[in-house]
């Protein structure tokens, strides 16, 4: 153990060597010096994109950083973002640290006493939001935030003093930069390595979010250990489709491509996703395990329109594909007639299908932020594609775990990232140490002594494992495990994997804290339940009465059951609901990253739940 640990500091202190007094604005001049013609961000456009490159977009920021040093900003202080992802999102976020400031990406999906809530807690006094939709969100608690000065909206600002549209936001910004330039260039080389970047708000599944600050020393240090984890080639692709107010994309499209020289290309839609993936074919992709189970259920509704003989072909050369991915695991070997076959498989089929989804050139594909069902983890793995785990919160600035395209184990999240050091309590609640954690929370000193301990290990809340190789796995949120009426301890999380994994259904919740038995409360997945009764001849008019119909809950109840054989006795779901309605983040049972918001659900389907055991 103790040579362990020696290599971990050792490794620790090496990184902290390279990324010494580094920061996001001199990270940028950096890139922009060296790769100033570099295509750094593209924006969806009628017939194509249009790009900035590298020197174009520090460009925008230097004029960015003037702008809010024109209208006051002075460093250290708050400017909140809200809109879809886009060049502006970015550009906006570093034109503020450039000049000092601390910025916030707000959830688009946060109710108007969430928006006033964090605006309020991280004290904005400049907002950029997107347009009239993000607008609607924060007109009626605007008498709530005294202190927000200035609000730029990028497309049809109102009138008001309180306003400004994004043009004259950038004509002042080049007006103040044409007669001081010496202004913005004191600014961003002022802030430090130790100076937060940006303060990000937890989605808030136990209540009123927590604001986390993260330094320019806590983001550089994931950048660098992300970037030995994925080996990624400089100047490569990638899509920037979930939103700036979760970590994940904020590291691997916002800061990582400032050192790997990355491409971004910006999906402002997730209902484009699909197609965005074919036009831009990415290096690297991120994505919830939602957003996998929705491209996992296009493509097998897809195959269902094939011929029968199509289909055996098809299901032959995913075999060799899953095979040869589960034959790559850490302690196992790929054998000549492993590899042979998914060599035949793949120039015969799963190459065509990787570049029909727009896979073709991925290297590094990944998920976090839920359990990944293992039924889509390996439904990918048949098409030749490692969707490897990753393991982090925001106040670990993103994955403090991960597996890596060389090194992995699936159904785990990896090992600890270089530098990292991780450990199981006695309780089994997983631990970490490193420069990736947050300093605390903001304005909560009481939350935050229970975060962090004396000794420096942050307590993530998460009930896990690790291996004798290192490999950590995660069980359950530690306050999310249920204890039985007979003193048993379930994890939810894991019969509501096995649940999840018929097509039919979109969303679980296992339920069974203090009662006899577990129970689920079910929905239907909107994309896949229509044209499953469709290919069944089976008419509907709504979600809500095809959940009541009888071979709906015929292939339901065959589902539940499937998953019950795959858990102990104690573990099974005994009753069950199915809904006739879709959970969203809208619709307040999912936060905005698709996790669910157990107290939100307990209390909004009590009578149904309480059913269950009638």
């Amino acid at each position: 153990m103790a040579d362990v640990l020696t290599d971990v500091l050792e490794t620790r202190a090496e990184i902290e060597r390279e990324i010494s007094g580094l920061t996001v604005c001199e990270q940028l001049r950096r890139t922009a010096e060296r790769y100033p013609d570099s295509p750094a961000y593209s924006d969806p456009a009628e017939g194509g994109w249009t790009t900035l490159t590298y020197g174009e977009a520090r460009g925008r920021v230097l004029e960015i950083a003037a702008a809010f040093a024109a209208l006051g900003l002075r460093p250290g202080e708050a400017v909140a973002l809200m809109m879809v992802n886009r060049s502006e999102h970015v550009l906006a976020d570093l034109g503020a640290v450039h000049a000092g400031g601390v910025t916030c990406s707000i959830y688009s999906t946060f109710a108007p006493d969430q928006i006033a809530f964090v605006a309020g807690d991280v004290a904005a006094r400049y907002a950029v939001l997107g347009g009239p939709a993000e607008l609607a969100r924060w007109e009626p608690v605007l008498d709530r935030l005294p202190g927000l000065e200035k609000i730029v909206v990028l497309d049809g600002a109102p009138a008001g003093d309180r306003f400004l549209s994004w043009t004259d936001f950038l004509e002042l910004g080049r007006a103040r930069l044409a007669e001081d330039p010496a202004e913005v260039e004191r600014r961003w080389r002022a802030v430090t390595a130790e100076d937060v970047a940006t303060v990000l708000y937890t989605s808030g599944t136990t209540g009123m979010p927590k604001g986390v600050p993260l330094t320019h020393h806590n983001i550089f240090y994931e950048v660098a250990a992300t970037d030995r984890m994925s080996n990624l080639p400089l100047q490569g692709t990638q899509i920037s489709y979930l939103t700036y107010a979760h970590i994940a994309e904020r590291v691997l499209s916002l800061y990582l491509p400032l050192t790997k020289v990355s491409h971004v290309h910006f999906c402002t839609d997730l209902a484009n996703l699909g197609a965005t993936l074919a036009q831009v074919r990415p290096m690297m992709f991120f994505g919830v395990p939602r957003v996998w189970e929705k491209m996992m259920a296009k493509l097998q509704a897809l195959l269902a329109t094939q011929p029968p003989e199509q289909q055996d072909k098809v299901r032959q050369a995913m075999a060799a594909g899953a095979a040869y991915v589960e034959a790559g695991q850490y302690g196992r070997t790929v054998t000549p007639e492993i590899r042979a076959a998914y060599e035949a498989a793949d120039s015969a089929l799963l190459s065509v299908v990787r570049g029909m989804i727009g896979f073709d050139r991925a290297e590094w594909t990944a998920t976090g932020a839920a359990p990944f069902p293992a039924d889509v983890q390996r439904f990918f793995a048949g098409l030749g594609l490692r969707v490897i785990d990753v393991y982090g919160m925001t106040e670990t600035t993103g994955a403090f775990t991960g597996n890596s395209p060389s090194c992995y184990k699936l159904g785990t999240c990896g090992r600890a990232e270089p530098g990292v050091e991780v450990r199981i309590a006695e309780d089994g609640e997983i631990l970490t140490r490193s420069p990736l954690n947050t300093r605390g929370y903001l304005n909560r000193p009481e939350a935050t002594a229970e975060l962090i301990d004396a000794e420096g290990w942050l307590h993530t809340g998460d009930i896990g494992s690790i291996d004798e190789d290192g490999f950590v796995s995660v069980v359950d949120r530690k306050k999310e495990l249920i204890i039985t009426a007979g003193g048993e301890n379930i994890s939810p999380a894991m019969i509501e994997s096995y649940l999840k994994e018929h097509p039919l259904i979109g969303q679980a919740l296992a339920y069974g804290d203090n009662r006899p038995y577990p129970v689920a409360v079910l929905t239907l997945d909107a994309e896949v339940a229509p044209g499953w009764a469709q290919g069944r001849g089976i008419a509907f008019s709504s979600l809500a009465e095809l959940a009541e119909h009888p071979d709906v809950r015929k292939e339901v109840e065959a589902a539940v059951q499937a998953a019950n054989e795959k858990l102990a006795r104690v573990q099974q779901v005994k009753r069950w609901a199915l809904l006739g309605t879709e959970w969203t983040p809208d619709t307040d049972e999912l936060t905005p990253s698709l996790k669910l918001k157990r107290r939100v659900i307990h209390a909004k389907y009590a009578e149904i739940i309480e059913s269950l055991y009638s």
